[in-house]
């Protein structure tokens, strides 16, 4: 049986840098350099990053401190 995917599963990029505090255009730098979380691009070409991700990123940043 799979787990229902809830929408806030999936951040929008403005929810995403609030919660890091972080402007649209460091995100999208970040992007541009590759060391973003992983994104998810739509068919109509909105991104969305799934918290999941987002959390197995910020672990990954804080091994590396």
């Amino acid at each position: 049986m799979t787990t229902p995917i809830r929408p806030q599963d999936r951040l929008t990029i403005p929810e995403l840098c609030a919660e890091l505090r972080i402007s649209k255009s460091t995100f999208y730098e970040w992007r541009t350099k590759g060391i973003a979380p992983p994104c998810i691009k739509l068919p109509n070409g909105q991104i969305r990053v799934r918290r999941h991700e987002l959390e197995r990123w910020l672990d990954s940043l804080e091994e590396a401190a």
